[in-house]
């Protein structure tokens, strides 16, 4: 059986475990709220409305595309690029390319950040990898003007987000709104998880300082997943109502 990314690669070790994809998620979170297309996110309400169950959603079509076998992960890109052509169709209008380009890039770099964070750091090889099956993703679903190579993607990600990111009233709402669903303590971790992931850019558009407190509670987490307490710590970040989700955010 062919799967769409081989067993032995970094990226099934990145996305099987739910401590690196609730770090990618509250990195993307905070681009997402800048992006300067993100009046799309605003057009079926779905994200606004809650911001949660939208990366519940999320989470399980990246793990139909990472664990599946080819077949299914294709039928899975390609039901993503149909649910955005609906939308487009029904705003009568198209989603910027580098948009989509955008997203493919922020997925690419938090996956590499987040697993440094909690892990260790990726060698060259391993980004690659990281890069070839998103590109492969991106490529499925005809994003154009895709970078082919690890180091062009690395150009082209600074020129993004000095050229799509700004601060406006959607974006003050979408923070409002992650607020609303997690909680005053559960925002507050969020925002220093940020901290720790956001890129410089990022992190200076929403006047987040560049210290997070959580920086020495890491070593903390880190030896609680090797006495198997971390699943008490993950329900702390994230509602109770979401119990059944985090539970099934492990793959490995």
């Amino acid at each position: 059986m062919k799967y769409f990314v081989e067993v032995n690669s970094i990226v099934r070790q990145i996305w099987g475990k739910s401590d690196t994809i609730l770090f990618i998620f509250a990195g993307a979170a905070a681009e997402f709220a800048l992006n300067k297309a993100v009046d799309w996110l605003y057009f079926t309400g779905k994200l606004p409305k809650s911001p949660l169950e939208r990366l519940f959603s999320t989470v399980s079509y990246a793990r139909t595309i990472v664990f599946s076998e080819e077949i299914s992960a294709y039928k899975s890109i390609d039901a993503i690029a149909a649910i955005h052509a609906n939308v487009e169709n029904k705003r009568n209008a198209k989603i910027p390319n580098w948009a989509y380009l955008d997203v493919l890039f922020m997925l690419i770099d938090y996956s590499i950040r987040s697993f440094e964070l909690l892990e260790r750091k990726l060698t060259n090889e391993e980004k690659g990898q990281v890069f070839t099956v998103l590109y492969r993703v991106g490529d499925r679903m005809g994003i154009k003007g895709l970078p082919v190579t690890f180091l062009s993607w690395q150009k082209m990600r600074n020129k993004h987000l000095s050229k799509n990111l700004y601060y406006s009233h959607f974006s003050k709402d979408l923070i409002k709104q992650y607020r609303k669903h997690l909680g005053f303590i559960r925002y507050r971790i969020l925002l220093e998880t940020q901290i720790l992931i956001l890129p410089k850019k990022v992190r200076n558009l929403l006047c987040l300082r560049e210290f997070s407190f959580l920086t020495p509670l890491l070593i903390i987490y880190k030896i609680s997943r090797r006495l198997h307490l971390d699943k008490i710590l993950r329900s702390l970040i994230l509602p109770s109502s979401y119990k059944k989700e985090i539970g099934n955010l492990d793959h490995i």
